[in-house]
This record gives C-alpha cells, sequence and structure tokens, in this order.
C-alpha cells in the first residue's frame, strides 16, 4: 500500500517522466528530491509500469478516434495519407520492406567451370555409379 506521497510520486513520474520533478511535486523536500526520485522510481518501478499500460489502454480509444477522425475530415491530403498509414500499419497491414538483392552475373565460361566442377568433371572424377548428363548434352543447352 503506497502512502499520499508515493501515490503522488508515481502519477507525477508517470506524467513527466522526471524522477526529481515528480519527488518535489508530490511534497519531498527539494535537497532530496534528487535521491528519493531515483529511489522512489525503483522502489515502485513494478506500480509504474502498471499504471502506465492502464493509462495507455484508456488512451487507446481515443487515439484511434482521432486518427480516424484525421482520415476521414482532414483537408491536407498529407495529413490523410500519414494518417491511413498509420491505421493500416497499426493494424498489421504494414508494406512489406524493400528487401536488397545482389546478383552477381557470371560469364558463361565461368557457368561451364562451375557446372563441370560441380559435375565432378575438373580433378578427380566421381566414381559413383550416379547416372550422369553427357558433357556435350549440357554445354550445348547452356548456348
Amino acid at each position: 500500500m503506497l502512502t499520499d506521497k508515493q501515490n503522488l510520486f508515481v502519477e507525477n513520474y508517470i506524467k513527466t517522466s522526471n524522477a526529481k520533478q515528480s519527488a518535489i511535486m508530490a511534497g519531498y523536500s527539494e535537497k532530496t528530491a534528487q535521491v528519493m526520485g531515483a529511489k522512489l522510481k525503483k522502489q515502485f518501478r513494478e506500480e509504474i509500469a502498471d499504471r502506465t499500460r492502464t493509462r495507455l489502454m484508456d488512451g487507446a480509444g481515443m487515439a484511434l478516434d482521432t486518427i480516424l477522425d484525421l482520415v476521414k475530415n482532414s483537408t491536407s491530403d498529407t495529413v490523410k495519407l500519414a494518417a491511413a498509414r498509420d491505421l493500416l500499419d497499426r493494424s498489421g497491414y504494414k508494406p512489406t520492406e524493400k528487401i536488397e538483392q545482389t546478383v552477381v552475373e557470371k560469364s558463361t565460361d565461368e557457368l561451364r567451370t562451375e557446372l563441370a566442377q560441380l559435375m565432378g568433371e575438373s580433378e578427380g572424377e566421381s566414381q559413383d555409379s550416379t547416372p550422369r548428363i553427357a558433357k556435350g548434352d549440357l554445354i550445348g543447352t547452356l548456348q
């Protein structure tokens, strides 16, 4: 259970995010406000977090109404577009991010060499019984 001073500190800290100022506003001495603010912030961090979450949930409906109002009634197309994007983003309809793809182009000779290596035709050809495609058939398809 919090005292009145502690409760005031928590409420003011949620509004200001300033421990020293919140301590002063709650009635603690200006001389000890820096130390007391840090101490109270640490001591009541769970209470601060819980009340902050509650405050955010309470304001979510109002924020949504504001965004919807901007989408519907703003006279600026830029504002309408930004509000619509924000609304879609928060609804899970975020556009896909750009994906950078690096393409390494190889010459026909480089591709033939790489294919020959993969087929086991360079240094020490494979002796297994896996059927192989004739070199002439494969190279003919590359041209």
